[in-house]
């Protein structure tokens, strides 16, 4: 795909080590393309490190260098196919650096990826880092944990609220960086009705005018809830304030780990049409 200076869509970003003094392990990622359609492509990722002794910021950093790589790199054409090949390459790419290194063994990273082809969305995971969408006012969670936690509750053994203070509920069951690659995921939840079936059949559903897609670390969704989420994303007018905004909660009620958001808006006059010609120079963020 061919980079571009430019953005189809709103997008604002922002990452925060949090109130506990250690080092930020979350890291992130926006860059815009076009396709050889010539249609505007937007690519997201966001990563939460695990481990120890800075690890964790280690495998986050390959984790989102090595995905986006491999998804410049493509030609575009499937992106569930190129986001899984990219996720594969990426853990990997963590689980031989951690092998070759005492100090980094045993590291890993989650990840949740977003592509917008033109109108139409695209999601992949692995881990717990979340995916949201707020339309019409009401917020929809995209993705689904792979945690005890989350299976815990799918199974009936615990309910929702007894999951928010579960002494398991950072037991990551599947993550970049283990020995066997891991499965990503494609779910994509459109309704909580939707069974697993549907949910991949969703991936490439369209966008809609005042959309807005939230990819978010776990240090943001262990303290501050789906419904308050939507608030704040419906009340803002603009997308960095409703950033700003979500990290500041996040860091009142204590901020114990790295809180990172992206946000990723349509606006209210819905999908222009591509431009005839379009060229440049990448256009991405990149955080820690």
């Amino acid at each position: 795909m061919n980079r571009s200076q430019h953005t189809h869509l709103n997008v604002a970003a922002l990452s925060h080590a949090g109130m506990s003094g250690k080092n930020n392990e979350d890291r992130y990622a926006v860059a815009s393309y076009t396709n050889e359609e010539n249609k505007p492509v937007i690519f997201a990722v966001v990563s939460d490190g695990i481990g120890g002794h800075r690890a964790g910021e280690v495998a986050a950093e390959l984790a989102v260098n090595y995905i986006v790589e491999k998804v410049s790199e493509s030609n575009g054409k499937n992106p569930s196919e190129i986001m899984e090949a990219a996720i594969h390459y990426a853990s990997q790419a963590i689980a031989s650096r951690s092998a070759s290194k005492t100090e980094q063994y045993g590291m890993g990273a989650t990840c949740a990826c977003v592509w917008i082809d033109g109108d139409r969305l695209y999601t992949a995971y692995v881990g717990d880092s979340r995916t949201y969408l707020v339309r019409d006012g009401k917020i929809q969670r995209l993705t689904v944990d792979h945690t005890w936690i989350q299976e815990a509750i799918e199974k009936k053994i615990i309910t929702p609220d007894q999951a928010r203070d579960h002494p398991n509920a950072h037991v990551i069951r599947r993550h970049l960086g283990s020995v066997e690659l891991p499965k990503v995921d494609f779910r994509l939840r459109l309704s909580n009705e939707d069974s697993s079936e549907q949910a991949v059949n969703n991936q490439g559903t369209r966008l809609k005018a005042n959309d807005v897609l939230l990819l978010c670390s776990d240090g943001l969704t262990d303290l501050v809830w789906d419904d308050e989420i939507q608030h704040v994303i419906i009340t803002r007018s603009l997308l960095k304030s409703a950033a700003e905004d979500l990290v500041a909660q996040a860091n009142e009620r204590g901020g114990h780990d790295n809180i990172t958001v992206i946000l990723i808006g349509v606006p209210k006059e819905g999908f222009a049409e591509p431009p005839k010609k379009k060229k440049g120079l990448l256009d991405s963020i990149f955080g820690e």
